[in-house]
């Protein structure tokens, strides 16, 4: 539709020399069309400031008139001032609902316009247990994998762990001395978080073992094959558990690729910024002054040491240089946006890459709160845990089914299945459901309740509409059968059509969701389909039944097509928001 308005007001108003952003919005009031063009009121201004004056309600007229033939539009009526009220082709319509039907959900990039992605989120700090401010990074960042794969790029996702620096030279330190055989004997660390805690004790009260630590980092980063050594065993205890939580929350293919994997290259981009006269050197320190920054980057401190705006910098030059990143994605907390922002400016004054060709962005997050509006703590006043988040969800959530008495209609299979998509959906949604850049309030309670905009409703609903057929007892070759010829389906009823029209909207929304980034567009679509399709199901009966036998006496085909195609398009929002449905719950 936003081409098609292109195309004539282009022609209709070729004296406006810059391209006219078209807007086309969806229609809010359903009685006067599906969508809306809004345009004609902003060109009555620019054509005005050419001296030209003509009605917004006249430009309307031109700009319907010069519209190009197409087959997916109705009717074009224009409203109080200028409004271009757009109504759908049917045929277009019962084509596109046909085609989620066959072939599912689809997405309209041509295949040309596809890159490699490199998105960096989850990225938590080695010897150091995962937390919940870990839990969006890691949620939101497979949550924006998922979507550039749904539009068919190819997608790298990278984990940039914190696995390199000063607390390095602390811990092995610590090892050496609890495990002095560890070269020879794998040492038994079982609690990296307790381990941690003793050697940064040691660090802060003992000056001689902080002076040892020290002694260690240099050994470790000039690569002494022994200290080697000792760093990738605890980076190793870490990477296990690391894998337990990602595992739990089936987040697949992170790449784990550390600030030590930049080491080697920063001496490469320093030398390369340095000749590009970028470099001011003030009290012993390199910095770089980026544009529009009030702060510079220090990337050589005064004892000649690397810091994080070195790795970070050397980062975006290896993920568009050696990766061949078309796109890249960092997603963290939105406290680091003012940093990535002079690495992202410093990497363009470079000419590391260029705006009209390569899409750089920080996907920033706001945090999460208890339920007294605080950051999210223990009672202790400590980080809470990923690992206990989890665990406190799924026992929750095993107490609320068995509330509902799940345990006794379903086997111990599908109530564990059902337990653990409705509590790692619940923590999944809860996040994605709100706005990622503001804070958010974390509560069990909220996230497990089945009404309302949660995971629990959804799943439920969802389950809900794959039983219809079973009832029917349709089966699912039946319905492939019935849907070749879902080109023709009778949409007589007002809810049938409001359904369909509201299915076939749903690359739309994709690609709304890919510009902005913001999953919660997403969830507020995914809980309207929900409700438009309950409006259509207390409407429209897909299945009759002999109210004394219960018997079915008729079964609405088309009606249960309906029923598959939401199906079809829960599944894939499901998908890209990374939570399992499952069919009995």
């Amino acid at each position: 539709l936003t081409n098609l308005f292109q195309c004539s007001i282009t022609s209709s108003f070729s004296s406006l020399k810059q391209k006219f952003p078209v807007s086309v919005t969806l229609n809010q009031n359903e009685k006067f069309g599906d969508y809306q063009c809004n345009s004609a009121m902003a060109i009555t201004g620019l054509l005005k400031a050419q001296g030209v004056k003509m009605p917004p309600r006249q430009i309307a007229e031109t700009i319907v008139k010069n519209l190009p033939e197409s087959d997916f539009v109705e009717s074009c009526n224009i409203a109080g001032p200028g409004f271009i009220n757009i109504r759908l082709n049917m045929n277009f319509l019962k084509r596109a609902l046909s085609d989620v039907l066959v072939n599912g959900v689809r997405t309209h990039h041509a295949k040309g316009c596809c890159k490699k992605v490199v998105i960096d989120y989850s990225s938590p700090n080695i010897a150091k247990e995962m937390h919940v401010g870990h839990l969006r990074s890691t949620i939101i960042g497979d949550c924006i994998a998922n979507l550039f794969e749904f539009f068919g790029h190819e997608v790298k996702r990278l984990n940039h762990v914190g696995d390199w620096g000063t607390q390095f030279g602390m811990l092995i330190a610590h090892l050496t001395d609890m495990f002095p055989n560890y070269k020879e004997e794998s040492p038994p660390i079982s609690d990296l978080q307790a381990f941690y805690k003793q050697s940064k004790k040691r660090f802060d009260d003992d000056p001689e073992f902080k002076k040892r630590a020290y002694s260690c980092v240099v050994k470790l980063q000039s690569g002494d094959p022994d200290f080697i050594k000792a760093w990738n065993l605890i980076c190793d205890v870490s990477r296990k558990e690391f894998q337990l939580i990602y595992n739990r929350l089936k987040i697949g293919n992170l790449i784990e690729r550390g600030e030590s994997f930049y080491h080697n290259l920063m001496p490469k981009v320093l030398d390369e910024i340095d000749k590009s006269g970028l470099i001011v050197v003030e009290d012993g320190r390199k910095l770089v002054f980026p544009e529009g920054s009030q702060f510079p980057l220090t990337v050589v401190k005064s004892d000649g040491g690397y810091t994080y705006d070195t790795s970070d910098l050397a980062c975006i030059k290896q993920r568009i240089y050696d990766e061949k990143g078309g796109i890249l994605i960092y997603v963290t907390d939105s406290g680091q946006q003012s940093h990535f922002k002079a690495i992202y400016s410093v990497a363009e004054k470079m000419g590391w890459y260029n705006k009209a060709n390569t899409r750089v962005e920080h996907v920033g997050f706001g945090v999460v709160l208890g339920e007294d509006r605080k950051k999210f703590k223990t009672r202790s006043g400590d980080t809470v845990r990923l690992v206990d988040l989890l665990d406190e969800g799924m026992k929750r959530c095993r107490d609320k089914l068995m509330e509902k008495g799940r345990d006794k209609e379903l086997s111990v299979e599908e109530f564990e299945a059902a337990q653990e998509s409705v509590a790692y959906g619940c923590i999944k949604y809860a996040d994605l459901s709100h706005n990622r850049i503001n804070d958010y309030i974390f509560s069990f309670d909220k996230m497990l309740d089945d009404r309302g905009n949660t995971a629990a409703y959804l799943l439920y609903a969802y389950t809900r509409i794959k039983s219809i057929a079973r009832v029917a007892k349709v089966s699912t070759e039946e319905l492939r059968a019935a849907a070749k010829y879902s080109n023709s389906l009778p949409l007589d009823h007002p809810k049938e059509l409001k359904l369909a029209k509201f299915l076939i909207r749903v690359p739309e929304v994709l690609e709304r969701v890919c510009d902005d980034l913001t999953p919660h567009t997403l969830c507020d679509y995914l809980y309207e389909l929900a409700s438009v399709f309950t409006e259509f199901y207390d409407n429209c009966y897909c299945v009759e039944k002999d109210r004394t036998t219960g018997e079915i006496k008729k079964i609405h085909t088309h009606r249960l097509l309906l029923c598959d195609a939401t199906v079809a398009v829960m599944d894939q929002c499901f998908k890209i928001l990374g939570i399992t449905p499952v069919h009995k719950m």
